[in-house]
């Protein structure tokens, strides 16, 4: 991270946080990354503990009441713990945001309190067995019969489907064909069964599986925001869901490429140490040089959120800083396993469980392709809105007035 861009307070709770990730056990890790471990619901309780949960909630109901700006410092330390740690440390974030930005206080008190004080855990259902990344296309219904509303269907890739108490469920309602969608809070308790428990390649250890909503009976007073109005949640969400992401993978990133400088400085052939050969720290160069503009775009697109809350401009920065945050992990990651070589591909070194990991970062919470459409949607819409008060340079041609020659069609 760029020390530069922190004031005091960050540093501090940098180093909070740091000590905290240093006190989480190396078995834990090993246990989760074999399937031993499905849903570590103490590593969630000790978080709580340490009042680290949920940071940027009001202390009103347990948080510290910080920003973005803050909270992507914690997230980038605790991603050198592999994104399924990471991620059950952001799920609060994510399904918190929904009950702090549109929850009643009602809602607020029976769930996000106890979310951040670690006596309940929560989960987000948003992706379908048909849906993908289409959100509109989801078929999971919501029927109201009387004061509850009665579910139906399913949601795939949810991380805590076993484990979570919680559940943010989107689904059809009633209404105009397309936007009729609607956020609700369901507990497990009122009839959601976790059916399928995947196999992954990595991220593992945090209980992501298939749940079915089979005539699930929930109250009207778990509807979030109002009925149809889903598609506002879903947009809100979307920061945090993207900003964990980009600053986890940082801290995942960042951690390779510490193991892979220490080895390089370690290692020898053909009489040197490997790292004074250009092919090995040129891609310690590249990747730093990555991983400080990745943290600079993560920092700039935190702070337009603070600042603008959810518009096009933060969205598309948001947009932007997953992309690159995530597929600079990626490309440091594998930068990283081929300088320390083929002994960066066995277990042991933790390089090849975080490939593992960062493969799959480039396509949750919105693949690259999905961030490019909004990030391009976005620009066109900004650059072809009326002109500012800036220079025209397309005048500064020493044609540009031969308006015969400029043909569109």
């Amino acid at each position: 991270m760029l020390e530069s861009l922190m004031t005091d307070g960050q540093k501090a709770l940098r180093d909070e946080v740091r000590q905290y990730v240093k006190s989480v056990p190396r078995q834990l890790l090993l246990d989760m990354d074999a399937d031993k471990i499905r849903y570590p619901r103490d590593y969630v309780i000790g978080l709580a503990q340490n009042h680290l949960l949920g940071l940027r909630f009001s202390k009103q109901y347990g948080g510290r009441g910080l920003k973005w700006v803050d909270e992507i410092i914690a997230l980038e330390e605790i991603g050198v713990l592999g994104m399924s740690l990471g991620c059950l440390f952001s799920l609060v974030s994510i399904v918190g945001e929904a009950l702090d930005v549109f929850g009643t206080d009602q809602q607020k008190k029976k769930y996000l309190e106890p979310l951040l004080k670690g006596k309940i855990f929560c989960a987000e259902a948003l992706t379908e067995p048909r849906g993908g990344s289409d959100f509109f296309g989801a078929t999971t219904t919501a029927v109201q019969k009387g004061d509850h509303y009665i579910l139906n269907g399913q949601k795939r890739f949810v991380v805590g489907a076993e484990g979570a108490d919680i559940f943010l469920v989107y689904a059809r309602t009633e209404g105009t064909p397309g936007k009729s969608i609607s956020a609700f809070i369901v507990e497990r308790d009122m009839g959601v069964e976790a059916k399928y428990i995947y196999g992954l390649l990595g991220t593992r250890g945090g209980g992501a599986g298939r749940l079915v909503f089979k005539d699930t009976k929930v109250p009207k007073e778990n509807l979030i925001l109002g009925l149809n109005r889903g598609a506002d949640v879903f947009n809100q969400m979307m920061i945090p869901e993207r900003m964990t992401s980009a600053a986890g993978a940082l801290g995942l990133a960042r951690a390779a490429l510490e193991i892979a400088t220490r080895y390089t400085d370690k290692r020898k052939a053909f009489g040197h140490k490997i790292r004074e050969f250009e092919g090995v720290s040129f891609k310690v160069a590249e990747s730093i040089t990555r991983l400080d503009a990745a943290f600079a775009l993560v920092h700039g697109a935190s702070t337009a959120v603070d600042a603008l809350g959810s518009t096009g401009y933060s969205r598309r920065l948001v947009s932007e800083a997953k992309k690159f945050g995530t597929e600079t992990a990626w490309e440091v990651i594998n930068n990283a396993m081929q300088v320390v070589g083929g002994i960066g591909y066995t277990n042991v070194y933790p390089i090849e469980r975080m490939l593992r990991d960062a493969r799959l970062l480039i396509i949750w919470t919105g693949t690259s392709e999905i961030m490019n459409m909004i990030i391009q949607h976005e620009y066109y819409r900004e650059t072809l809105a009326p002109a500012a008060k800036v220079r025209d340079v397309e005048d500064d041609a020493q044609e540009a007035r031969a308006e015969d020659e400029k043909i569109y069609e």
